[in-house]
């Protein structure tokens, strides 16, 4: 008897997506040098790329050297920390949620940070940023570590639904807290507002110093979880059969958000839409793969919080807008355009 069979689907090749995503990453590396260029040379004072080269290499005292090197080569730096930090937090929130809308602040890290400044300001009377950075991260932790634990209540343990509900709660709790604090005191209002804001300005080299070991140990984290958090997007199941450890991954995986977002947060204020913006845009050339994901994410970050601080310096000359300003302009509409044009990745 004759059987008619229809020939299967043939598979994808494996070389082609591999070219595609060494490309992708290449491709960004390039664009955060770039931004990296254009952050130290563009400014109220516009200094050329010859004069760059001086000052990073060759510095002899000049105007142009002090400028790169006390101003500009710290808050490149601290982009590029900062950027790259919500970006691998952002990729790393969305899959352990499963939630193609979650943030790092989900977890309440961003308002546990500005409930602690606040409470910094107003009952210890810090006026430096070397103080919030300090209070904003132990806002971070205590917030993260709050949002787990109620997120852990319940047979099931910590699950992307609880964990979302508590970091809601938390959220608004603490949000609540935050204004009732602000509208006591004026003068803790004008304090918090500059902070509040979200902004690479005025931020020097000690400011990355004091964040960037939490930094570190939260990307080395992240990075190290990729392979169970591919495990854990089949399913739990599944997870636990191939000999991952649920919990421990969803401990590992809070842990190194709140390390992360938390830094990034107190050392230069709340920034919205990269934690967000940036996994959907990498997806779109690295798959769900987090190993290839995570590292995307982390360059994609730092370009685009560096290029969006170009950008603030450049509509306002002589004055500046703030990146967090003009993330939000930016980042908004681009977001709603993204939604629009194409379906979101299933996570």
């Amino acid at each position: 008897m004759l059987v008619l069979t229809t020939p299967a689907a043939p598979a994808p090749a494996v070389g082609s997506l591999r070219v595609r995503r060494l490309a992708g990453l290449a491709l960004l590396a390039v664009v955060l040098v770039g931004a990296c260029l254009a952050s130290i040379a563009v400014g109220a004072k516009a200094i050329p790329l010859g004069g760059v080269w001086h000052a990073v290499f060759t510095p002899t005292g000049l105007e142009d050297d002090i400028v790169v090197r006390s101003l500009r080569m710290p808050r490149t730096l601290l982009g590029v920390l900062a950027g790259g930090a919500l970006g691998l937090a952002g990729a790393l929130i969305q899959g352990h949620t499963r939630n193609p809308l979650a943030d790092p602040g989900l977890l309440g890290v961003t308002n546990g940070a500005a409930f602690f400044v606040v409470i910094g300001i107003y009952v210890f009377g810090v006026g430096s940023l070397y103080g919030y950075v300090w209070f904003a991260f132990a806002g971070a932790l205590a917030a993260s570590v709050a949002v787990f634990l109620l997120g852990s209540v319940g047979r099931g343990g910590p699950t992307p639904v609880t964990l979302a509900l508590a970091g809601a709660a938390v959220s608004a709790l603490l949000a609540a807290l935050t204004s009732a604090v602000v509208l006591i005191d004026v003068q803790t209002l004008d304090a918090y507002r500059f902070w509040a804001v979200g902004s690479l300005a005025g931020r020097d080299v000690e400011i990355a110093g004091q964040v960037i070991w939490f930094l570190g140990a939260g990307a080395l984290l992240g990075l190290a979880g990729a392979p169970a958090l591919n495990a854990l997007s089949l399913g739990e199941d599944v997870a636990r059969s191939l000999g991952h450890s649920v919990q421990r991954t969803r401990v590992m995986g809070v842990v190194a958000i709140t390390l992360l977002a938390g830094s990034a947060t107190a050392a230069c204020g709340p920034i919205a839409f990269v934690g967000l913006v940036v996994p959907h845009v990498v997806r779109s050339f690295t798959g769900p793969d987090y190993r290839w994901l995570l590292p995307a994410s982390a360059l994609a970050g730092g370009a685009l919080l560096l290029v969006a601080d170009v950008i603030g310096r450049v509509v306002v000359r002589p004055g500046e807008l703030q990146v967090g300003i003009v993330l939000a302009l930016i980042g908004g509409p681009f977001f709603v355009w993204l939604v629009r044009r194409r379906k979101m990745v299933a996570i």
